[in-house]
């Protein structure tokens, strides 16, 4: 029976390999033009093999050794590589009505509901009334200032559990109580309720926003490979189901208490200040609206911005105090600016990053060296050359940002963690319109919520700036270890344990 059932096994296998192979040879006949350079691949898995738990320094060893502009193909899904600002611009800018739309997830789809989200939406009439929503309501510079005194709580709320903390000369979880605080500052902003009100409600945010962004950023085979689709090789599909139903649960309830607060409102003409999810739900309201936003799509969209604003605001904090423990001398200078600014006598404000310039570059810098986004993922929706190669419709695009900060033709130096290269010389943007940095994203898709990222990140980590020194845990090491985690939103490998010291003895945050 076992020599049976070998025999039955390696026939099955040969003949999955025989029907791929052929598949691979019939498809690459049809002549798809000149395409960029690629290394050896394997039969059914293609290029797979080559890339490891994290795909984006995976694929800029690839492009050290085959150029700035690579072809993939990871299982049956063809893919080109872009890691040098110049071949990103060619994407983002010269094609990016050809590269706008985006590569089906089965996690993500699940998770969004059917891509009824703003992020994973293809772009259309929805996505562009979406993106119009963003800018003008939901993360318009009116409402975000009105929501000022929100953040401002969160952060003092923040700074008051590490003074107690340093008081007890305890070791603090740097990266929990940062996610903690982020998780906070959206969860009210979106929701006028705060996450960790209790502790089951907090660690349940907490433990569903970093499975959507594990889930959002993990390669999966049924993806890649076309035979395996409908087979849940990896559990993702399980995963995704089961998060999908635990979110869906939670978000169901707050909306059906906001909407009977909006009612009470209705009957009593109240007019507070109202938080995103009530901007949605007035616009879901909205009869003479270009598109009828579902409710679907409102819950897609609370989840994106949980993802978005709080795994990665909480990264990019933690990486740049990271950064400064490493670096005591671009520490002090910051303090330095800091004081000289804002002074010893009152908590620094977000109306204060304005006149931090070296802050700012820090901020830059940290972003150059650890974007959130490593990778720009697009898909083509239509046949396209870029340069001398043609690129197929259908392709999908990997832009590798990750890379891109580290490219010695822009930057001196390039590994050193170095503000000061942002202080002299040309302004650099970080939203995108400076090639060589783009942690947001570029042109349409991207990221609108960056002004609110930078306010919230900045004013959190001038802060703990001002407010504190720190010590490695027990003195066990001078350096913080900066190895990178595998995950959607570049997470640190291990979290930033240290112990604090407060620099005044009443820290002024009343």
């Amino acid at each position: 029976m076992i020599m049976e059932s070998d025999l039955l096994n390696f026939t099955l296998c040969s003949i999955i390999v025989i029907i791929t192979t052929s598949v691979a040879i019939l498809m690459s006949s049809r002549g798809t033009g000149r395409l960029p350079p690629s290394p050896v691949k394997l039969p059914i898995i293609g290029h797979l093999h080559l890339l490891g738990p994290i795909p984006h320094q995976a694929f800029y060893k690839l492009s050290n050794k085959y150029g700035p502009l690579i072809y993939l193909l990871l299982g049956s899904v063809p893919c080109v590589v872009a890691s040098t600002a110049e071949t990103a611009k060619e994407f983002l800018k010269t094609h990016e009505l050809s590269f706008s739309g985006r590569p089906f997830l089965t996690a993500v789809d699940k998770l969004t509901y059917g891509s009824a989200d703003f992020t994973f939406a293809q772009y259309g009439p929805y996505w562009r009334f979406m993106k119009k929503l963003c800018m003008s309501e939901l993360l318009g510079g009116r409402t975000i200032d009105k929501l000022l005194p929100v953040r401002r709580e969160e952060i003092k709320r923040f700074l008051k559990l590490i003074l107690q903390r340093s008081d007890s000369e305890e070791t603090v979880n740097v990266s929990a109580e940062l996610t903690t605080l982020m998780n906070n500052i959206i969860s009210r902003m979106m929701l006028s309720k705060r996450c960790s009100e209790s502790e089951n409600d907090a660690e349940e945010v907490k433990t569903l926003v970093q499975e959507v962004a594990e889930l959002g950023g993990k390669f999966n085979l049924s993806d890649f490979i076309w035979f395996l689709r409908n087979i849940d090789l990896q559990g993702c599909k399980k995963r995704s189901e089961d998060v999908h139903v635990r979110y869906d649960a939670m978000i169901e309830k707050i909306i059906k208490e906001h909407e009977e607060v909006k009612s009470k409102q209705k009957e009593s003409s109240e007019d507070g200040v109202k938080d995103l999810l009530h901007i949605l739900l007035d616009a879901a309201e909205d009869d003479k609206a270009e598109i009828k936003l579902t409710r679907e799509n409102i819950k897609a969209f609370i989840l994106d911005l949980f993802v978005a604003g709080t795994d990665t605001s909480a990264s990019t904090t933690e990486w740049a105090l990271s950064e400064l423990i490493n670096h005591p001398d671009i520490f002090e200078n910051a303090r330095e600016e800091i004081d000289n600014v804002v002074g010893k006598n009152r908590l620094v404000e977000e109306s204060d990053i304005q006149n931090l310039p070296y802050l700012q570059a820090i901020m830059k810098e940290t972003l150059r060296l650890h974007p959130t986004g490593p990778l720009v993922v697009r898909k083509s929706s239509e046949d396209c050359r870029v340069g001398e190669y043609d690129i197929p419709k259908n392709t999908r695009l990997f832009v590798n940002v990750w890379a891109i900060g580290r490219d010695p033709k822009h930057w001196e130096d390039p590994l050193e963690f170095r503000p000061t290269r942002f202080t002299t010389g040309e302004k650099i943007d970080v939203r995108g319109q400076h090639f060589h940095l783009l942690p947001f994203g570029s042109g349409r898709r991207g990221c609108p919520g960056a002004t609110l990222a930078l306010q919230v990140v900045q004013t959190t980590l001038a802060s703990i700036i001002q407010c504190f020194e720190f010590r490695m845990e027990d003195g066990k090491s001078a350096t913080v270890d900066m190895t990178e985690g595998p995950g959607l939103t570049l997470p640190r490998a291990n979290p930033l344990l240290c112990v604090p010291n407060a620099r005044f003895n009443l820290l002024p945050l009343v």
